[in-house]
């Protein structure tokens, strides 16, 4: 399935899904170097993540510098799961989180898939904006560790 990459304004800022868009050092730099969620991950890793996944949003400034990023990895029918969502420190206060979120959960590739997850350990509230609250039966749900990032 292709993806045709949109634009939303947010106020002097863009959030594109267009994937070529993405500048993959600065998510690396903030993934490995800022997140409590990725810290140490490879550039390598981040650039493969980013190249497999369904969809990309990237969030840029006036003079188009990369400023957030979110992406979500699904198989566009029955499951996705929207991770690495940021957006740099001095570029808050401006939606661009919450644009970056609409702009994957709201794609129509995936508009309709019934299960959608993430995980979190600080951002509950943005994404309660979006239908997503706790699991309903986490005993149900297991996790396989991975040795790398």
């Amino acid at each position: 399935m292709t993806t045709v990459p949109t634009d939303i304004t947010v106020g002097d800022y863009t959030v594109s899904t267009e994937p070529l868009r993405v500048d993959v050092d600065v998510v690396h730099r903030y993934l490995s170097h800022q997140s409590y969620w990725a810290a140490g991950r490879s550039r390598e890793v981040v650039a493969r993540s980013i190249d497999n996944s369904a969809l990309v949003a990237g969030a840029y400034d006036p003079a188009g510098e990369m400023v957030g990023f979110a992406r979500m990895v699904t198989d566009r029918a029955t499951f996705a799961w929207l991770c690495d969502v940021f957006v740099l420190d001095q570029h808050t206060g401006h939606g661009l989180g919450v644009a970056l979120v609409a702009a994957l959960v709201e794609h129509p590739d995936v508009v309709d898939v019934k299960r959608q997850l993430l995980a979190t350990g600080d951002a509950h509230e943005l994404y309660r904006r979006f239908g997503y609250a706790a699991l309903d039966d986490p005993a149900r749900w297991m996790a396989r560790p991975g040795t790398t990032n």
